[in-house]
This record gives structure tokens, sequence and C-alpha cells, in this order.
């Protein structure tokens, strides 16, 4: 099954914001199917829209982890986008951080699909960040058990520390002077 299934990353991947209040997400666990749906969407709509890597960006890919290197689009956008349109995930995306005043959401995984605001700079060591998550993905036991883990690992570590952020981090760091 885990060949079959179509990647999705439920992750801020490079995002800043103001420091938010950890919230209790059970409420939520419930509705990330909901999202999860949505960014399947997502993930499709980039990887008809996007870019496919060049030589030395597949070889990074490869370097982190990443199976199926030759899968990944990059999608430039003025937003990476979230479902705003419906109110409980709006929510959720508010109280754990993703969307709000304070934030700016400057690049994305969805599945294969690597979405980035126009103006940001994806730099290498950036880039690795995504792909890290990419294979993170790939290598999960499933889609959704996967953002479920994800999800309450922000809510009860933050962003920064969150166990499969602190592994991306590294990807920034071994990539930094490349």
């Amino acid at each position: 099954m885990r060949n079959r299934m179509i990647p999705l990353l439920f992750a801020l991947s490079i995002t800043t914001y103001a420091n938010a209040a950890q919230p209790d997400v059970t409420e939520f666990l419930q509705v990330l199917p909901q999202y999860v749906e949505w960014a399947k969407h997502i993930d499709e709509e980039g990887q008809k829209a996007g870019k496919p890597l060049n030589k030395a960006e597949l070889q990074i890919a490869k370097d982190v982890g990443v199976i199926h290197p030759e899968k990944i689009r990059i999608v430039y956008v003025d937003s990476v986008p979230y479902p705003y349109e419906n109110p409980i995930l709006k929510e959720m995306g508010e109280r754990i951080g993703f969307i709000g005043e304070g934030i700016t959401n400057n690049a994305q995984v969805f599945g294969y699909s690597i979405y980035v605001r126009k103006g940001f700079t994806l730099d290498t060591p950036k880039l690795a960040h995504e792909f890290v998550h990419v294979k993170q993905i790939e290598q999960a036991a499933s889609l959704l058990e996967y953002s479920k883990k994800h999800l309450v690992d922000m809510a009860t570590y933050g962003y920064a520390d969150a166990p499969y952020e602190k592994e991306a981090f590294k990807a920034n760091e071994k990539y930094k002077n490349k």
C-alpha cells in the first residue's frame, strides 16, 4: 500500500509566524480527512501546472532520500493555498498557526507538488528541507496517519520542534553552503 499511496504533506514547511498558543487538536483530527482530500486536489493541480526538477535538484532530492524525485513539481503562486472556504479547516489553520495575522507561508509540500510563494527565494537549503518532507510522506505508513502525527506534533512541540520539522531543518544545515 505504501507504494500506491498518494503522498501529501500536512506541514508548514518554510513558514514564519508569531508564537501561537499550542491548542488541543483533538477536534481537528476528526476533520483532518477533509483537509487530506482537499490537499490531494491541490497536489493534482500542481502536478499539471508545476515545473519538473532540473538535474541538480533531482540529485538533491535523491540525496535526502526521496524515492520518486522525478514526480516532484515546483509551483510558484501568489499565495500558498489553504482551504479558507471551509470554516472548520479555516479555524484549524488559525488555531495551530498555519494561517492568520503575522503568518506568511512561503512554501509547502502537497504530495509531490511544492508550492512556493512568488518572491520567496527557494535556495538549496530550503529546497532540501522541502524534499525531506516529500521523503517523509513517501515513508509514512498511511497518508492519514502521517498527517495526524504531524498535526499533533506541531500542536504539542510547536513548528520548529516538531520531529518532522527537526529532520527537515537538518537538511537546511547540511545544504547551507551549497
